[in-house]
């Protein structure tokens, strides 16, 4: 969302089909063609080149609805706004996502902006495409002022827990907001590059699209570091002689693999600005930190990675403590390869990488890959790349707040974690994790009974932070409230654990813990808030609709003798009116009028 301009005029529904016979329609469909300028053939063709099947008809509509509804539209650029929902396609495009998909880009911010409702959006084209431009749809800040953005992005988790295009789209849309940030003022600018790092670069980095993250990592770091982002911008403009020495790995990794008989594709893989700034402030170098780096794409299985890794550690003494593997333990976003280190020519370091090409196209578009790549699906790569969604949607229901969602989901989404063991079993936990939040993963009774624990057989404080590979035992507060000492222990949780928890399970069971404590301090405006929330929420989980317009919850409100709709919201809030109940009489009042 970026308009300037009134809403001008706006699309109530789409226009129906001349009533013509269908030979004559077929036909001049057939014989039609584009104008030279039409905005939409950039668009087509790319979808094209890899959806050769994609409906155009429909994805041709949709810019024409998308086009009427912003027309009059501008963005703060001064460009009209339909060039927004177009670039966003276009992006979506590239990543080779299928048509409904482009179809909803087209369409994200109309419901939003315009007079264009949900359900003539969904009566035009379908629940799919409605579910997925209403899990973008931001709440409004009119109704939900500082919260509007976390309820929001707790909205757009749960819509993607049904359909994980709703994340893709968003993404795609940040992109080129980022793109065009210049035309913000320098503090909207810092807030919204703030924001990305914030949420959506994590984001993008768990559903493994790298190639989107990158380009968000970038303009993240022109705008909050924007002398970082010269300096290194002017370093990876000007090495001396870089080209002409990658150009020598690369042909001597070919030579050394071929020797071997494994058959790769090697390239350079130069770092991005940001990973390159990271590593230069993480280890305090005075100039960027960037070593030479390429790639190889085995035509082959897993074990032909490791055939390859022979071959270059034959050819180039590795570099001690600087193997990872990657492929026997993925990343957190299933990113799989093998990562070394070498002494390469004339004694330089240099980093390479080894994957297979299935492994190299889900480490450039995560989820996104099935649909660029169908064959994916097939071979059932990348299956299990949701299972941080599923985690938070599990726990989802229990965070009232959405403050409180939010601060837990970047638990969630924290690119670094650990693996411990308790209980004979693995558990892996975010970077910096305490016993606390070990015990919670457990069980919330685990977590409320803790008094003590032993990390690699030694006593240690509950608070102190695990390493990876400790073995962790608790103990439990059954009667006595000891600990191993002997020591009368304070018993159940301590207001003070939620500084240091790390876990979005640890802190919900905490802050609901204390929820008593902290209630008196809320507001009737805070309660009608998270109770339009709450509503709203359980529309989507338990009918996949959205709450287009509050006209019909506010005759529901009179129909259950309510004196205004506000009252009925805080008695959702207070769990006097069934937030399920509701949801079932709000959707029986929309689709059976009388």
């Amino acid at each position: 969302m970026d308009v300037d301009a009134g809403h001008g005029a706006a699309l109530g529904r789409a226009l129906p089909s001349p009533d013509v016979p269908l030979a004559r329609r077929l036909r001049s469909l057939l014989s039609w063609q584009p104008p030279e300028n039409d905005p939409v053939t950039k668009l087509v063709k790319m979808h094209r080149s890899v959806h050769p099947s994609g409906d155009i008809a429909v994805l041709r509509h949709a810019y024409r609805v998308a086009d009427n509804c912003h027309r009059g539209q501008m963005r703060k650029s001064g460009d009209p706004y339909i060039t927004h929902p177009l670039a966003v396609a276009e992006i979506l495009a590239e990543m080779g996502m299928d048509t409904t998909t482009l179809i909803a880009a087209l369409l994200h911010d109309t419901v939003e902006d315009t007079s264009y409702t949900l359900d003539a959006l969904r009566g035009d084209f379908g629940d799919e495409v409605a579910h997925l431009v209403d899990g973008v749809t931001k709440f409004d800040k009119a109704f939900y002022g500082k919260a509007a953005e976390s309820e929001t992005i707790r909205k757009m988790i749960v819509a993607a827990g049904k359909d994980v295009r709703v994340l893709i789209i968003k993404l795609a849309d940040r992109v080129h907001n980022m793109r065009t940030l210049d035309a913000r003022s320098a503090a909207s600018r810092e807030r919204i590059a703030k924001a990305t790092l914030d949420v959506l670069v994590p984001l993008c980095d768990k559903l493994g699209i790298q190639w989107l993250k990158r380009e968000l990592d970038d303009v993240v770091l022109l705008h909050l570091h924007p002398e970082a982002h010269e300096r290194i911008s002017s370093h990876v403009a000007n090495r001396p002689g870089w080209d002409e020495y990658l150009d020598d790995v690369v042909r001597q990794s070919k030579a050394a693999l071929r020797r071997q008989r494994v058959t790769a594709s090697v390239t350079p893989r130069p770092r991005h600005l940001y990973s390159i700034w990271k590593d230069t402030v993480r280890g305090e170098y005075s100039t960027p930190f960037d070593l030479p780096r390429i790639a190889i794409v085995v035509d082959g299985t897993d074990t032909d990675c490791y055939m390859a890794l022979g071959a270059i550690h034959t050819r180039w003494r590795p570099v001690a403590g600087r193997f990872k593997d990657f492929i026997a333990s993925p990343k957190n976003n299933l990113y799989r390869s093998l990562h070394t280190t070498v002494t390469g020519p004339e004694g330089r370091t240099v980093e390479v990488l080894i994957r297979t090409e299935a492994m190299h196209r889900l480490a450039e578009f995560g989820v996104a890959a099935p649909y660029r790549f169908p064959k994916l699906v097939a071979r059932g790569e990348g299956a299990d790349q949701l299972d941080w969604l599923h985690r938070v949607l599990d726990w989802e229901p229990e965070a009232k707040d959405a403050a409180v969602f939010l601060n837990s989901l970047r638990c969630e989404l924290a690119e670094s974690q650990i693996q411990v063991f308790c209980e004979g079993r693995p558990v892996v936990l975010p970077l910096g994790a305490t016993s606390v939040d070990l015990a919670y993963e457990v069980g919330t009774d685990a977590g409320d009974r803790c008094v003590a624990v032993t990390v690699n057989g030694r006593a240690a404080p509950m608070l102190s932070e695990l390493s990876e590979g400790d073995v962790v035992e608790l103990f439990l507060d059954d009667d006595g409230g000891t600990d191993l000492l002997g020591r009368t222990e304070h018993r159940g949780p301590d207001r003070a654990w939620l500084k240091y928890v790390k876990t979005s399970h640890a802190q919900l069971q905490l802050n609901r813990r204390f929820a008593e404590e902290d209630a008196p301090g809320m507001t009737i405006t805070d309660k009608v808030r998270l109770g339009r929330a709450t509503i709203g929420l359980t529309l989507l989980r338990k009918h996949n609709r959205g709450l287009a317009s509050e006209r019909p919850l506010m005759r529901l409100a009179e129909q259950l003798g309510y004196p205004d709709l506000e009252t009925l919201l805080v008695a959702v809030f207070d769990r006097t009116l069934d937030p399920d109940d509701l949801a079932q009489k709000l959707v029986a009042s929309v689709d059976h009028p009388d």
